[in-house]
């Protein structure tokens, strides 16, 4: 089998861009684990923002959120019926964390590590 050069290149950047990317998960999931059962807000990227206490994350990014509010009701009255919900992790735009839940020098310690080592 002949490879081209090209597909070697985009195979080598394919292999070194999918491990970056699975670093970077291990690192938020690490993190959204540690603060499972604090209050977040989670936008959507339809406009919509839930705010709830964190039950689970999985390493999807998949949220599940208890004793929810919808963080805008004026213009989505129609969630104002729903208490929990399971957000697909492919749907979420940001991530709103509690202020004193973040350990600023912890977060760069970790980065700075996988930096190294990728």
């Amino acid at each position: 089998m002949v490879m081209h050069s090209a597909t070697v290149v985009v195979v080598v950047f394919f292999f070194f861009f999918s491990n970056v990317m699975y670093i970077c998960v291990q690192l938020f999931l690490s993190y959204f684990r540690d603060i499972v059962g604090r209050e977040v807000i989670v936008e959507m990227k339809e406009d919509l923002a839930f705010r709830g206490t964190l039950h689970a994350v999985d390493q999807y990014l998949n949220f599940k959120l208890v004793n929810t509010t919808v963080h805008d009701p004026l213009n989505h009255p129609e969630m104002l019926c729903v208490w929990n919900c399971f957000i697909r992790g492919s749907a979420v735009r940001y991530v709103h964390l509690p202020p004193d839940g973040v350990d600023v020098e912890l977060l760069q310690d970790a980065t700075r590590r996988e930096a190294r080592a990728s």
